[in-house]
């Protein structure tokens, strides 16, 4: 798979292509029935299949600053693109001066001058342009305008009958309720990040933690404890309690953690597994419970081995 992250990177005389247009953000069940949709079309036409999104999304240049967490990186996002068979990923660059282009001024520049689109693949929802005036029936007249045809994706409908949105997986994550959030992603969700050393107070508790570095990817779900998974660089699968929060029971800890507890890990082990300084994938798989401050050390660690008990049940 391709990727190109500026226009004027695209070879001169590039294409015939079929283009879609997204932020993808979690590439989520919606998006792959879009992105499949994108790839079968290129394959029956012997083009080749184009994803075009941005960086940053959106919502960082036009919402209130910290108001928007991406729920997975870009690279992340290339790599399910890759799986499902799309040949080029065109991130391009986000920001008030490439959002004041017309809708037109877009689709010329982007689609038909870059591209040589030849067909573009779209929701029926589809926004694009300053002030998102552009929608289908905008597509769809500059599409006979400028040789092009449209092919519309309908909305991925859920059990509720609502739509499958990054939205609604946003939601779902700040409730907790990631097992919910999984299949509207159509796997787990996941953080990635280096492994960093912590406060040392699960270790002394006789529960040693993995803790994630601030600067991780992917959107942190409620705080609370869950089971997951833990995958380390070498690809290999632990199950783990994960803990999400300021860990309440101890005073002076405002900023939110993620840490996870690797099960039936014990401490003379410790040394034959060290993940300091490992880049490791958090999966989340379940909700245990919400983040309670304990009145003592004791009942903490009794809970803690309940929380672990709970998950070993779940991930087995």
């Amino acid at each position: 798979m391709k990727r190109y992250t500026d226009l004027a990177q695209i070879p001169a005389g590039y294409g015939p292509t079929v283009v879609t247009i997204g932020n993808f953000d979690g590439v989520h069940i919606g998006h792959q029935k879009v992105l499949s949709t994108l790839v079968a079309t290129a394959q029956e036409r012997g083009l080749t299949s184009v994803a075009v999104s941005f960086d940053p999304h959106p919502a960082v240049v036009h919402g209130p600053e910290g108001s928007h967490v991406d729920i997975m990186g870009q690279k992340d996002r290339q790599a399910v693109m890759a799986e499902l068979g799309v040949d080029v990923y065109l991130l391009l660059h986000y920001d008030l001066d490439f959002a004041a282009q017309t809708p037109e001024e877009f689709v010329t520049r982007t689609f038909v001058d870059a591209l040589d689109a030849r067909c573009v693949v779209i929701g029926d929802d589809v926004r694009f342009g300053t002030n998102n005036s552009g929608n289908l029936a905008t597509m769809k007249e500059l599409g006979q305008r400028f040789g092009f045809d449209v092919v519309v994706v309908e909305d991925l409908l859920v059990s509720d009958a609502s739509r499958c949105s990054s939205t609604a997986i946003r939601q779902l994550l700040g409730q907790g309720r990631v097992a919910e959030a999984g299949s509207l992603l159509g796997r787990s969700h996941y953080m990635r990040g280096e492994v960093v050393h912590g406060a040392a107070r699960g270790r002394e508790l006789g529960f040693p933690t993995a803790n994630l570095s601030a600067d991780s990817e992917g959107l942190v779900p409620a705080d609370g404890v869950y089971a997951g998974w833990l995958i380390d660089e070498q690809e290999i699968r632990h199950p783990v309690a994960i803990s999400v929060g300021t860990n309440p029971t101890f005073e002076g800890i405002t900023t939110r953690q993620v840490e996870a507890h690797v099960i039936d890990r014990t401490d003379e082990k410790v040394e034959d597994f060290n993940l300091y300084g490992q880049q490791i994938t958090l999966e989340f798989v379940a909700f245990l419970r919400g983040m309670v401050a304990y009145t003592g050390v004791e009942a903490l660690v009794e809970q803690m081995y309940q929380d672990v008990e709970q998950a070993r049940q779940i991930l087995s």
